[in-house]
């Protein structure tokens, strides 16, 4: 029977890296749902959910399962998992993904469009908190300061999709990136003066290194700074550190950041808003973003609304587990 009013809904995880861990702690939180399963490429008999009774599956076994899911949270990554994953899921299952390759998703959007559209299903894509949170306040900000500038920093944080990047650079065994946004920078914006930033004046780069035996320290430290895309338009510090401080130090996941409007309503009156995120767990935290939005889904399901949406599609009352009246009463 599908999730009512009365009976929770069922979340599907499909991948078990950090963020499906996150997913699964965020579940915990919220009591009108409930974890149906979890969906993995690895041996199931390999993974350990935190839950005892967390049933673990092959992602093969899916088809077999729809009857038994209300929604799909995928965990995948978005350079190689979920371009494929999400189109070929949203025909049979509603679904909210995190893609974040933030050029293709449009391109994105139209592929799992046309799949949920097919199937008959709703399909949320690029939720978290960039894309997604922060996303809605650009939205809101341009809207009420037109005459303005729009400013987006990240950090101080780990970069995942950096601190790969850095741990195939030829000598290194392994590594993090932090992303660290330039003080100078943000105060210069958080006084109303709009200024025009370059990339390199926005933020910086930290690396922390440990070295593969007899690497070339001044080699690795090269190719990490001049690597395009990733450091070489950026100031960018490489430390080299033990495995052990590596560990010891760096196995947190924090990050966070900040988007800010300046602009103007007249000549005499200037306006900043600004809304800002310190996260002890980026994973954690977007798992509690996926977690809400898979509700959102599934009422937009209800309603018949098929097909692809985003947070800027999403009217913020259907994230909340409360009625309208009860929002209205105690948060409105």
């Amino acid at each position: 029977m599908a999730a009512s009013a009365n009976t929770p809904i069922r979340i599907g995880i499909v991948g078990y890296g950090n963020l499906g861990h996150g997913v699964e702690l965020a579940l915990a939180h919220n009591a009108d749902m409930r974890l149906a399963g979890i969906y993995t490429r690895r041996d199931p008999a390999t993974v350990q959910p935190q839950g005892a009774s967390a049933a673990v599956h092959r992602v093969g076994d899916l088809p077999a399962h729809a009857g038994a899911i209300d929604v799909l949270i995928l965990c995948g990554g978005s350079k190689d998992d979920l371009p494929l994953q999400s189109p070929a899921l949203a025909r049979h299952f509603n679904l909210v993904d995190s893609f974040d390759t933030h050029p293709r998703i449009p391109e994105h959007f139209a592929a799992v469009d046309r799949a949920a559209k097919a199937g008959q299903t709703s399909a949320l894509i690029s939720t978290g908190w960039d894309p997604g949170l922060f996303s809605i306040q650009r939205v809101m900000a341009e809207a009420l300061l037109p005459d303005g500038d729009t400013y987006t920093f990240w950090g101080k944080g780990v970069s995942q999709g950096h601190s790969d990047a850095l741990r195939h650079v030829p000598g290194v065994a392994g590594g993090v990136q932090y992303t660290v946004p330039v003080e100078a920078a943000i105060e210069q914006v958080r006084s109303g003066t709009r200024p025009r930033l370059s990339t390199r004046q926005k933020h910086t780069r930290e690396c922390y290194v440990v070295l593969k035996p007899g690497a070339d320290a001044d080699a690795v430290r090269q190719a990490i700074v001049a690597m395009p895309a990733y450091f070489a338009e950026y100031d960018t510090t490489v430390h080299f550190i033990s495995a052990e401080e590596l560990k010891r130090d760096h196995a947190a996941m924090p990050h966070g950041g900040f988007v800010i409007r300046s602009g103007h309503s007249s000549k005499a009156a200037k306006h900043v808003m600004e809304f800002s995120l310190k996260l002890d767990s980026n994973p954690e935290f977007t798992a509690g973003i996926l977690v809400a939005y898979a509700r959102a889904v599934w009422r937009l399901h209800q309603a018949g609304q098929f097909g692809a949406k985003t947070v800027l599609d999403v009217p913020p009352a259907l994230l909340s587990p409360h009625d309208g009246a009860e929002l209205r009463r105690r948060l409105l």
